[in-house]
């Protein structure tokens, strides 16, 4: 069996959700209960699209795993990237054709009796086509300041077009003059989806150490390239602690504290998230549960200290993978993952497939480690 149990300790609360999954004897589990476990396609999966549409006939791995398919929505892979040609496609590791991107064109000025970096997205042109149905893309753009990463803004979303146009202009106050040399422009060009995570489409980077705005306005044209997963910036530190005790069989994962998490806040501001955690539990390539801590106000360091126990049986184990989604609650537009952490089958670094190993080979002893968090 499988199962999920939440545990609170602010609440102290006995009641407990659990999700089951029984082997039968002719192969397939069987879940128990009323109804399947529902699936945040937002933020869990472990398929592309095209694999989900292929089905059982499809000849992929989850036709032998022991867990119904119709036990959740088919996803796409918290390790996968995402690329131009599709919504949702292969691993950024795999060899990829050279497509065109397109171009953005923005400007760069300077306010000198504010000390204010006045940097305007203008337009984009021959973006790729992100949505099969409307044959179309819905982009929008968000825009940080390197190497800090302090100031973050992001354009509004225009509908339906390849060749949008912003035409919005964004202010940076108390960036001395002389400091410019050592910055770096990051656009990162997105296209919305209202029913998963928005889709990448690629980046450009524009060292300001070539851009002289001190006589005026300096218009700029750069070419989309493919996102590099390899130069994102540490987006903070998780600490969880997880033991397997094999007599009963059972998984206990700690989500600890977090710290040194990015402001998120998209005006630039001096506001700190509100972070909290999601976790989500795959088999294989299917996510069979999923649980969150309660959110914390306003800390870059939160210490959340709440537990979660799963009933896995030992044979299953090598194919279990545990994701965190350190997420920033927001009341009035979409929540933002601040950033991820894969521990298991899945585990993508060195570290975290040190301490899942660690973890196999202790039976009955509590593992607890930091670890940085990945761009989501």
């Amino acid at each position: 069996m499988l199962k999920g149990i939440s545990i609170y300790p602010e609440t102290l609360s006995s009641k407990k959700k659990i999700i089951k999954v029984r082997r039968d004897k002719d192969g397939p589990g069987r879940e128990s209960g009323h109804g399947s476990v529902s699936v945040d396609a937002a933020e869990a999966g472990l398929l592309s699209r095209d694999e989900a549409a292929r089905g059982p006939s499809s000849g992929s791995c989850i036709d032998q795993l022991p867990v119904r398919m119709d036990y959740g929505e088919e996803l796409r892979s918290p390790i996968t990237s995402l690329t131009p040609g599709e919504s949702k496609t292969s691993s950024p590791s795999s060899p990829e054709e050279d497509v065109m991107l397109g171009s953005l064109t923005f400007s760069v000025d300077y306010n000198f009796p504010k000390k204010a970096l006045v940097v305007t997205i203008q337009e984009a042109h021959g973006l790729p086509v992100m949505d099969d149905q409307t044959q179309a893309s819905d982009p929008y753009i968000k825009m940080t300041i390197l190497p800090d990463k302090r100031h973050r803004v992001k354009t509004r979303v225009l509908r339906k077009t390849l060749d949008p146009v912003f035409d919005e202009t964004f202010t940076f106050y108390g960036i001395p003059y002389s400091q410019l040399q050592d910055l770096v422009l990051h656009f990162l060009i997105l296209s919305f989806d209202r029913f998963s995570r928005d889709d990448v489409i690629g980046e450009v980077m524009v060292p300001l150490a070539g851009v002289d705005p001190s006589t005026g306005k300096v218009q700029l044209t750069r070419d989309i390239i493919k996102r590099n997963i390899q130069k994102c910036i540490s987006r903070g530190e998780l600490q969880v602690s997880l033991s397997y005790q094999p007599v009963v069989q059972r998984m206990t994962v700690v989500v600890l504290k977090a710290r040194h998490l990015p402001k998120m806040d998209i005006t630039g501001l001096s506001g700190s998230p509100d972070p909290y955690v999601k976790v989500n539990v795959y088999y294989g390539r299917k996510r069979i549960a999923k649980k969150k801590t309660h959110v914390k106000k306003c800390t870059l360091n939160p210490a959340f200290n709440e537990s979660f126990i799963y009933d896995i049986p030992t044979d299953l184990l090598p194919g279990i993978s545990i994701e965190f989604l350190v997420i920033d609650f927001d009341r009035t537009t979409k929540n933002e993952v601040v950033g991820r952490l894969i521990l298991g089958a899945h585990s993508v670094t060195a570290g975290g497939a040190e301490h899942w190993q660690e973890v196999c080979e202790s039976p009955r002893k509590p593992v607890a480690k930091w670890h940085s968090l990945s761009e989501y």
